[in-house]
């Protein structure tokens, strides 16, 4: 089997969890990393026996490197995506793709120009009680789909200096959003279909952190069916994701944090019958996301994000930036 060799492109929080995730993969390996000028990152990535630079077009420029995992700031996703892909190289972005549907569809129209993969960062698609809850939808046994509800909530960033760009209401901008509630729109995207209409209410009302840290967001989609949800950036993690059918319901309740994961529980609750829940194990779902980009990349299967729904989300996410600003409901752009 063919593997895929990498490059993280940002060492931070994130992109070491990548490189330390992804140590023993048959499918995908990391083999250079570029990062700022911080001795501590160089320091980092030869420790990990990693080449490293901090010119990213030495990614781009290396031979050895089949594709490059950016996990940078938001506002340089897409023309660090449009480069890579002008240079050849297979691309897997972390969230968001873009801040709005005209960048997504930059992304997408570059990467396919250029006949490369294109990954997201939206590894809760690839939970297996979410994938279950995938095939309990499409068999029709919840009926017709009627509503999200769903939160994302965790303090991880409560201890992140002031200057740090997860907290910038430039860089992010309705910060639960861009933080987490961006996995339950693309989750709810993938469920319900087209977005059309949102609005949203954002403040900052339990930490310092300027873009805000209480969110609340009502997404209506084209077929009718809502999404409600909540993102909070000042509480212990919660995270739950419940779909609602004309025939019944179904929900997954995590037990701890997706980035040290111990398991979750789907409950399932059919018209007429009891709720049964089921129990799942940890996975690293990251890695499994990461794979799959790999065997898109080795032509062993398409990539199961279809690119509709990576334009589709980051169009309903710059309407959620202009809702919490304006205070009004936002239409979808199409």
């Amino acid at each position: 089997m063919a593997v895929l060799n990498a490059a993280v492109v940002g060492l931070g929080w994130w992109g070491k969890t990548i490189v330390e995730g992804m140590k023993d993969s048959s499918k995908l390996r990391v083999v250079r990393a570029v990062g700022n000028v911080n001795p501590a990152a160089a320091e980092y990535a030869r420790a990990q026996g990693l080449a490293y630079s901090t010119n990213y077009e030495d990614a781009l420029t290396d031979p050895a490197v089949g594709a490059v995992i950016l996990c940078t700031p938001n506002l340089q996703h897409v023309d660090q995506v449009v480069r890579a892909a002008a240079a050849g190289k297979h691309v897997f972005c972390e969230k968001p793709l873009a801040m709005d549907r005209r960048g997504a569809q930059a992304c997408v129209d570059a990467c396919n120009r250029a006949r490369v993969i294109l990954g997201v960062g939206h590894e809760r698609r690839f939970e297996p009680p979410i994938l279950e809850l995938q095939k309990l939808a499409a068999s029709g046994a919840l009926g017709t789909l009627l509503q999200v509800e769903a939160n994302f909530s965790q303090d991880k960033f409560l201890g992140l200096p002031a200057d740090n760009w997860r907290g910038s209401p430039r860089e992010a901008p309705a910060g639960p959003m861009t933080a987490t509630g961006i996995h339950l729109l693309d989750l709810a995207v993938s469920f319900l279909g087209a977005p059309a209409r949102v609005f949203v209410n954002v403040r900052q009302l339990g930490s310092q952190l300027k873009n805000g840290d209480t969110l609340g967001a009502l997404v209506t989609f084209k077929s009718g069916a809502n999404a409600l949800l909540t993102a909070i950036l000042a509480t212990p993690y919660f995270g739950r994701f419940c779909l609602f059918g004309s025939q019944g319901w179904a929900e997954v309740r995590d037990k701890s944090h997706p980035d040290k994961p111990t398991g979750s529980t789907l409950t399932v609750c059919l018209r007429g019958q009891e709720p049964t829940a089921t129990d799942y194990p940890p996975v690293f779902a990251v890695r499994r996301n990461l794979e799959a980009f790999a065997d898109a990349v080795a032509s062993r299967a398409s990539y199961p994000m279809p690119q509709s729904e990576m334009v589709a989300n980051i169009a309903a996410l710059e309407a959620i930036f202009k809702s919490a600003e304006s205070g009004n409901v936002e239409d979808v752009e199409s």
